[in-house]
């Protein structure tokens, strides 16, 4: 499904602000699919009896940097730049854009320097707007993101509180809404999304930890102030996959192709000079129904990464492959960690497309 992104992450904090209360909290959490969590209701009923403001799409491609910079910008992939978990940002620099370190470096080249967050992503975000027009801004995530390079991109602009346990980013996220004064806080819980890759979503660790979720979020909305809002998102949703291709081992799949970046089931191929559209072809071909392939123009055209600024267009691939069913694109060399996952994300189908958009108000 090609993303509705009048309906997207990237509305969902000017949405809230736009909201009749004093205080509004946004979480975050981490691989919250619609689907997910419509299949799973019994392990969270009090997330499952909140009303629904979504379904919402996250864009393209479904991954956790993307989506977090659509969220924190306001805008689609194509506005902010962000299009991937690993991103292409010249012939020779491909970076991993959850750590901001060189992609395939031994230990993680840091990019901070080179490569400035604030001007790989230019945009003022809605923290940096809503500070500047006298909101209170508090960004509640763990202590680890404090001034990474992925929190100075898309979520720069509020007080960072380092949150280690369920206890304190409830704790911290309700001592925000209760501060005098017009507050917009964001909280970030990653756990879930940690279970669904290890174990693969819909496993008994996942269900056991979205029943955690569950009382999270009961703790946070029942102690709201009366003028306080409480939405719930998630990123992206997740697939268990069970069939791959590996782009590092398979022949066909490395001729032509000078780079690749993007994730498993969101691949980017850049092409050789002149060798783009005998990539395409091949790509077809080897994946076949297992992938929509299409050319950078194709996806372009088609909206995938919603409207699109020219600076960006080279960090999208020649072509594209984007995972159908249960499959993907490995790397095993280059990824091996993430090549061997369980429960993947990135592609255009809606398992991994919709986010559900939950509403907690305080009691008056």
């Amino acid at each position: 499904m090609t993303p509705d992104y009048d309906r997207s992450l990237a509305s969902v904090l000017p949405g809230l602000l736009a909201e009749p209360a004093r205080a509004v909290a946004l979480l975050l959490v981490d691989g919250l699919g619609a689907e997910l969590l419509s299949a799973h209701a019994a392990d969270a009923p009090f997330l499952a009896a909140l009303p629904d403001a979504g379904p919402l799409t996250v864009g393209f491609p479904s991954s956790t940097a993307t989506s977090l910079a659509s969220l924190g910008t306001g805008l689609p992939p194509g506005g902010h730049g962000l299009l991937g978990t690993s991103l292409r940002l010249s012939d020779e620099i491909v970076m991993e854009t959850l750590r901001w370190t060189e992609h395939g470096t031994q230990g993680g080249v840091d990019l901070r320097e080179s490569w400035v967050p604030e001007s790989v992503q230019p945009a003022h975000t809605v923290f940096e707007q809503a500070a500047a027009a006298g909101i209170g801004v508090t960004v509640v995530s763990q202590p680890r993101f404090q001034g990474s390079g992925l929190t100075r991109a898309v979520l720069r602009g509020g007080t960072y509180v380092g949150a280690h346990a369920f206890g304190d980013l409830a704790a911290a996220t309700l001592t925000a809404l209760g501060t005098p004064g017009s507050q917009l806080v964001y909280g970030y819980h990653a756990d879930l999304d940690a279970m669904g890759h290890v174990h693969g979503p819909g496993s008994l660790p996942w269900r056991l930890q979205l029943a955690q979720v569950d009382r999270l979020v009961e703790t946070v909305a029942t102690r709201l102030p009366a003028d306080a809002v409480l939405a719930v998102t998630g990123d992206h949703g997740m697939v268990a996959m069970d069939r791959s291709f590996d782009a590092d081992t398979h022949p066909d799949l490395r001729a032509g192709v000078r780079t690749l970046s993007g994730e498993p089931r969101a691949r980017h191929a850049h092409a050789e000079p002149g060798a783009a559209t005998d990539v395409l072809a091949t790509w077809r071909s080897v994946l076949g129904d297992d992938a929509w392939t299409v050319s950078r123009e194709q996806a372009i055209d088609e909206g995938w990464f919603g409207p699109l600024s020219p600076r960006f267009a080279d960090r999208i691939g020649d072509v594209l492959a984007a995972a159908r069913g249960t499959s993907g694109v490995i790397r095993s060399t280059a990824e091996p960690f993430l090549s061997r996952l369980v429960g993947q994300h990135g592609s255009l189908t809606s398992a991994e497309q919709l986010v559900p958009l939950l509403m907690a108000r305080g009691v008056r």
